[in-house]
């Protein structure tokens, strides 16, 4: 019934102004549209929009051509020919812009030991005849390195590091700027790829490129001195002398004597005897072999999801390093076996022992790329490791804490024939079962100097009489 009265009656007076009103504003906003796009009440260059080349350059030089041929004014003709040349010549400077353009990036060093300076220089080489009146380069580098000379922007979409430079560089000319880098940090850290903007020198077209330029710098863990280290040994050959008679190493002969009826005729030196015209025996020397095993846990807690503490993994890496640093300096055959993974993968980490010169490289490498992700639980990989580790290495285990499943594994291979050696951030109380096993306990304080000393446990059996002597001094002074 309201529909039939409205068609009788008409629109109401409401329904009217409502009809005006929608009118004006379609009205006003095709004016706006008219204004907007004649650019009336607002600036001619837009600041959002980098490129300052549009179809409205190629519009107003025709226009101002027409109006010249129409008005015969020469003047007009000249304008739009000045137009078009600048258009055509910043379109070809952009596209040579890249042709010849070079970026470098070069460290001083490509492995360095965490607290030393980096020096990294980044160029820029323009090898053509055009010159380039603005470059810009967003250079990606590892934010955990603090750079002296700047304050590096962190990127919100990738959360890593940028270095920006702006540059302007003419023909057949490079420049290059000097930064030093922290290693504040351990770890492989990544630089690169890197952002490269460029254009005319009208800023009517840009150009980007990303440059593949990927390096990777090193920073090993922090290595200190260790002064005393106290390890067992079990293997009869070796390079260390023995401090009291051990074996005798047939490879090292110290000098000759006279042939006695006890001797081993295996050793007659028969050189020597022809020389002196009687027997001589060879003299070997003897000697006590260290074939270590280091053993790194990376986890800091005994429950896996409580998390990790930081400084404890950091510390518990530099005392693998220093132990594996001092023994490989040591010529002792030195392996790795660790329940932590490198980035992008889930498998322990494994080196038999070995001196070659590349192992301690190797070692190295592998703790400065560990995670705190733990792969396994440590006390089983131990367990199950074991049998596949040269029968004669000594084990350093090296853990910051110490659990009931960690010490009970440690005294069953003890009782296999294993000599084990324990490093350890424990503050509590050992337990007093740990017999035999060499216990080193390293203070919280930070590692200025690894000083392991005295060991708690197992000292009596395994120690040099010097070690012994010490360890007397030690206990009398602190009664």
């Amino acid at each position: 019934m309201q529909s039939i009265r409205r068609q009788i009656r008409g629109p109401d007076a409401s329904e009217s102004r409502a009809a005006m009103t929608a009118a004006q504003k379609e009205q006003k906003s095709s004016w706006q549209r008219l204004k907007d796009y004649f650019g009336y009440g607002k600036r001619r260059i837009d600041t959002s929009i980098q490129e300052q080349f549009n179809s409205a350059w190629i519009a107003m030089a025709l226009l101002v051509t027409l109006a010249g041929l129409i008005f015969r004014i020469p003047e007009l003709l000249a304008v739009a020919a000045i137009l078009l040349t600048i258009v055509a010549a910043s379109w070809l400077w952009n596209r040579m812009a890249f042709f010849g353009l070079q970026y470098h990036r070069e460290f001083s060093e490509r492995r360095a030991f965490m607290g030393e300076t980096i020096e990294v220089q980044v160029s820029l080489s323009n090898h053509k005849f055009l010159p380039l009146t603005w470059v810009t380069t967003g250079d990606v580098f590892a934010k955990e390195l603090p750079v002296a000379e700047t304050t590096l922007l962190v990127r919100g979409d990738t959360g890593k590091g940028e270095l920006n430079n702006f540059w302007a560089i003419r023909w057949y000319d490079r420049a290059t700027r000097t930064y030093h880098l922290k290693a504040a940090t351990r770890g492989f850290h990544t630089f690169g790829p890197v952002d490269v903007e460029t254009g005319d020198g009208f800023g009517m077209f840009r150009s980007a490129r990303r440059l593949e330029n990927v390096q990777t710098l090193v920073v090993y863990p922090r290595i200190v001195s260790l002064t005393s280290l106290g390890m067992p040994a079990k293997e009869p050959f070796g390079d260390r002398l023995a401090p009291r008679f051990m074996f005798e190493d047939p490879l090292r002969t110290v000098g000759v004597r006279d042939y006695r009826h006890e001797d081993d005729f295996r050793k007659v030196h028969w050189k020597a005897s022809a020389r002196r015209q009687r027997l001589q025996t060879r003299v070997l020397e003897p000697t006590n072999d260290i074939n270590l095993m280091v053993c790194l846990n990376v986890q800091t807690v005994n429950k896996v999801y409580m998390g990790v503490i930081p400084e404890h993994l950091e510390k518990v890496v530099s005392i693998a390093a220093s132990i594996s640093y001092y023994a490989l300096t040591q010529r002792w055959p030195t392996g790795l076996l660790a329940n932590g993974a490198l980035p992008h993968s889930d498998q322990s980490l494994k080196i038999l022992p070995g001196r070659s010169p590349a192992q301690l490289t190797t070692i190295l490498e592998l703790l400065a790329a560990v995670t705190p992700f733990a792969t396994a639980p440590f006390h089983r990989l131990l367990a199950e490791e074991s049998p596949h580790l040269p029968w004669g290495a000594t084990l350093v285990v090296i853990s910051s804490s110490l659990s009931e499943e960690l010490a009970a594994t440690l005294l069953e291979l003890k009782a296999t024939g294993r000599r084990i050696v324990l490093v350890t951030l424990e503050q509590g109380p050992l337990p007093g079962f740990l017999q035999g096993i060499i216990v080193h306990r390293v203070p919280a304080e930070a590692l200025d100097e690894l000083d392991l000393g005295i060991p708690e446990h197992g000292a009596e059996a395994l120690l040099t009489p010097e070690q012994l002597q010490q360890a007397a001094i030690h206990n009398i002074l602190h009664k």
